[in-house]
């Protein structure tokens, strides 16, 4: 669904028997797990009421808050979830590690979950609607859209082809949110799939801003103004809802910044230095997508060469 226009990203490569060739341990070891809970879904369908996220029955069965990300009940789901996360996993793990990407895995799935059981209650309280509660809530897309924001963070001005659209990185996200909430209007069999995506980008950006540690300054978040929550909506928006979110910043943060004030205070009184981190993170993700272009172009010429050899011995 998106090829890379610049710079380059991984594509799908085309023969069957190189589908999983240079995509990290971890998200081929991640898309295994989705696809065997699928045929597990598929095989025992009972066993859905023990894998996703019902919020009448959280209670007793806790683990459905980390289970129902991995659960995919259809064909396409599974299939989208798993390009998806080799794609996406396959830009970011390289920046950030297999350690944090896991724990990104981990708290984004968790947190998402959590918001939608809490989310499904309340509205179940107003409408007094018992489907709210039963329903079958699953899918790996809140970690998706987790992992776009996460693109918007490192890769901002990268460009993605999304069928007949050029849009950059840092717009793939909110493109994502509106098209859910609009099809959710016309589609009523999608609209369980809404909060899954909305709580995923918010709860991932939530991290990505206050609490992933950096390792190039040993300070946690993405203070920069390149990453603010408003940079996800049209700049006529902003002057409206910066207000609003530094109010909510300040009751979340005020005393973790009070706290970190002398900490950060030789690494952040220079004007422009959120500018400059924003760059840093920029420039990285350039670098690694240029040396995986190399290694890319070095594979297919040392192909092209062997084949050239064996032909020459015909």
């Amino acid at each position: 669904m998106m090829s890379s226009v610049s710079p380059p990203a991984p594509s799908l490569p085309s023969g069957g028997g190189s589908f999983f060739r240079g995509y990290t341990k971890l998200c081929k070891g991640l898309a295994v797990i989705l696809l065997l809970v699928h045929l597990l879904v598929q095989l025992f369908p009972s066993a859905i009421n023990y894998l996703a996220l019902i919020p009448a029955r959280t209670i007793p069965f806790a683990w459905n808050l980390i289970t129902a990300g991995y659960v995919e009940q259809t064909i396409p789901g599974v299939i989208i979830s798993i390009i998806g996360l080799l794609l996406f996993g396959k830009l970011l793990e390289p920046l950030w590690g297999t350690k944090e990407l896991s724990k990104f895995v981990f708290i984004v799935n968790f947190s998402t979950s959590m918001c939608v059981f809490v989310t499904a209650i309340a509205v179940y309280y107003v409408t007094q609607q018992e489907s709210y509660l039963y329903t079958p809530l699953s899918g790996f897309y809140g970690v998706l859209s987790g992992l776009l924001v996460g693109i918007k963070q490192l890769m901002p001005e990268m460009e993605l082809n999304l069928f007949v659209l050029k849009i950059k990185g840092k717009w793939i996200p909110s493109l994502i949110a509106l098209i859910s909430v609009v099809v959710s209007f016309f589609m009523k069999d999608l609209v369980s799939y809404l909060p899954v995506i909305l709580f995923g980008i918010y709860m991932s950006w939530i991290y990505l801003r206050y609490f992933q540690k950096r390792l190039e300054t040993g300070l946690k978040g993405d203070p920069s103004e390149e990453f603010s929550f408003s940079s996800f909506f049209p700049a006529i928006l902003r002057p409206v809802l910066d207000p609003i979110a530094t109010i909510f910043h300040r009751l979340l943060c005020g005393r973790s910044d009070r706290a970190d004030r002398g900490q950060t205070l030789e690494t952040t009184s220079l004007p422009g230095s959120d500018s400059t981190e924003a760059n840093r993170r920029r420039e990285r993700g350039q670098r690694a997508l240029e040396q995986r272009l190399a290694e890319k172009l070095a594979a297919v010429k040392s192909t092209e060469s062997t084949s050239l050899d064996a032909s020459d011995k015909v």
